[in-house]
């Protein structure tokens, strides 16, 4: 298995994680320990749950993180239509097509390592 830090869908993530704290850098104060919170821990939790899943003995372990990620993904979408829906944030379709590239990528990952390892 590749190093984590190989995995596109780690590389992008991270890039990412850049993108949305720049994003909810703008949103107002009081949300701190809201929204940009939420948002934020979604992002972060992309990439990391990848980096753990490689990290990881068995590729029934590895791939259960990826599935994680996929989730923190959705978690994400949800937040960012939240975000714009309340005004914080006003254009979040680029932001929102990162996140879809992204699970295409992670769903990619998953088959490719259930394949190698001959599971559906």
């Amino acid at each position: 298995m590749k190093s984590h830090k190989d995995l596109d869908a780690w590389q992008l993530g991270v890039e990412f994680v850049s993108e949305i704290y720049r994003l909810t850098s703008g949103f107002p104060k009081e949300e701190i320990y809201g929204l940009t919170s939420q948002i934020r821990r979604a992002a972060v939790s992309i990439p990391s749950n990848i980096a753990e899943g490689a990290a990881r003995d068995s590729p029934n372990d590895f791939v259960r993180f990826p599935h994680i990620s996929l989730g923190s993904a959705a978690e994400l979408e949800t937040q960012l239509i939240i975000a714009e829906r309340l005004g914080y944030a006003t254009e979040v379709g680029g932001q929102l097509e990162m996140v879809e590239r992204i699970k295409k990528i992670i769903s990619g990952l998953i088959r490719r390592v259930r394949a190698v390892n001959g599971k559906p």
